[in-house]
């Protein structure tokens, strides 16, 4: 279980699959993001591109010491400024999942599984 909120009215869990799956529409939604990668490259180094209802395998949720971290396996479009699109995917995913989880710290790990070109 990721996130458990107590209210005045019940119980609040949010899953990991929840956390993951809107992580994933939300950095698709990144300029220069081609998509979500799978966590594990093949054996000729090449990532596998994952469609809309994979997103999650993209994402690993973990509750860390200091609140929500997140590990983003992304594959980028050709000719874009590398550090650029991470920073943005960081900035993004953070004030969502901040503003609409109500988390007071999410840390966002971005990691570049690859580059392909776009037509």
């Amino acid at each position: 279980m990721a996130i458990e909120r107590v209210t005045g009215l019940g119980n609040i869990n949010i899953s990991q699959e929840a956390i993951a799956t809107l992580t994933g529409g939300v950095v698709s939604e990144c300029y220069g993001v081609v998509g979500m990668a799978s966590q594990k490259v093949f054996k000729d180094g090449i990532a596998e591109l994952l469609k809309k209802e994979n997103y999650a395998k993209g994402v690993v949720v973990r509750n860390g010491e200091n609140g929500l971290e997140l590990d983003l396996y992304i594959i980028i479009s050709f000719g874009v400024k590398i550090s650029e699109v991470v920073m943005e995917v960081q900035k993004k995913v953070k004030y969502v999942l901040e503003k609409t989880l109500e988390l007071d710290q999410v840390l966002v790990n971005v990691y570049v599984q690859g580059v392909k070109v776009v037509d």
